[in-house]
């Protein structure tokens, strides 16, 4: 018998904002509702599928015959109110549209997946699909198999244990991997990651000052140093360094340097993470002006290697035969290289 876990199934309109929210969504790793509902109350789901490409307004002997393309994600957390405008329609209106939300981690973007019989969804996780495209994007929980979806995907997991997914072993997306985008461009994305640097430097500069203080309160003297990590802590003998993030989204991962990796790692630190989520931006003040948050603080903190996923690699080139063979005449060539 399949193991089932529970699913929280969303459909996300072809819209301009709608498009533009699934992006803003994948980069910062948080969704969100307009509303609750009873049937949240006490749900945990573990996976969430967004799905975009097909109509919903359709009977559904017709849908189950369409494809879609699923956005799959593990489910970080538990649904919170979130107290600050997030999503780039919020800010633009200066007020919170989708205040029931909850963590969303990439696993894996699936194309063109059929919606019916010989797909992975059951027909009740299919409809599910369906029914929320007819609810404002509300999200509709099922359980279903989930070994089918990450089998699709390419993740391995333990049958008996799918919900434990290595986030090493995942594929992950990115917001520039959304479907019907135009002109892609190459950036730089991160959870919690924020292209303008106004709004990165106001919502860092505000966690930190959360981070200092709280020290500050507990006996430490605290030292501001930015690298190789934020805070240097010192209590008579005892020293801490601390690494600081901050995001008006979720509380569901961070992005790490690998120098970042590499000193918590270190048996000779004492490393502990502060994470403040959920911080409000007011971008009519200059600079901008950050308030409140959310903390997640861990103490003695070491991150494993099941929860890290790689995003660049250092690629060393081999020597070619002709450097391997002729050391002298490479330095020469180098050497001209540099004169122009």
């Amino acid at each position: 018998m399949a193991i089932s876990s529970q699913f929280l199934m969303v459909h996300v309109g072809q819209s301009t904002e709608a498009q533009r929210n699934l992006e803003h969504g994948i980069e910062t790793r948080s969704w969100g509702f307009p509303e609750s509902k009873p049937e949240y109350d006490h749900a945990r789901p573990r996976f969430a599928l967004l799905a975009t490409g097909a109509s919903p307004r359709v009977p559904l002997a017709d849908w189950l015959t369409g494809t879609a393309t699923l956005y799959l994600f593990e489910v970080r957390g538990s649904f919170y109110t979130g107290r600050a405008p997030h999503w780039p329609d919020e800010e633009a209106e200066m007020r919170i549209k989708y205040p029931l939300r909850f963590g969303i981690e990439p696993l894996a973007v699936l194309h063109d997946v059929p919606l019916g019989p010989g797909g992975p969804l059951t027909e009740a996780g299919s409809d599910a699909i369906r029914r929320s495209g007819t609810d404002r994007g509300m999200g509709k929980l099922v359980d279903m198999p989930a070994l089918p979806l990450l089998d699709l995907a390419g993740i391995p997991v333990d049958p008996d244990q799918p919900e434990n997914v290595p986030l090493d072993k995942s594929p992950g997306f990115t917001a520039d991997q959304v479907e019907g985008k135009k002109k892609p461009q190459r950036r730089r994305r991160g959870a919690g990651y924020i292209s303008d640097p106004k709004k990165r430097k106001a919502i860092e500069l505000h966690a930190e000052d959360l981070a200092v203080a709280h020290y500050e309160s507990q006996g430490w003297s605290v030292e501001r140093l930015g690298k190789p990590y934020d805070l240097r802590c010192t209590r008579g003998t005892q020293e801490r360094h601390v690494e600081v993030k901050g995001t008006t989204g979720a509380p569901t991962s961070v992005e790490l340097t690998i120098n970042e990796v590499l000193h918590a790692r270190d048996k000779d630190n004492t490393v502990d993470l502060y994470v403040v989520s959920d911080i409000t931006l007011d971008t009519h003040t200059d600079p901008y002006t950050a308030s409140g948050g959310e903390v997640s603080h861990y103490l003695d903190w070491e991150p494993a290697e099941e929860d890290l996923r790689p995003r660049k690699y250092e690629y060393r080139l081999p020597l070619t035969a002709e450097q391997a063979a002729s050391p002298v005449r490479l330095r020469a060539v180098t050497a001209r290289t540099r004169k122009g």
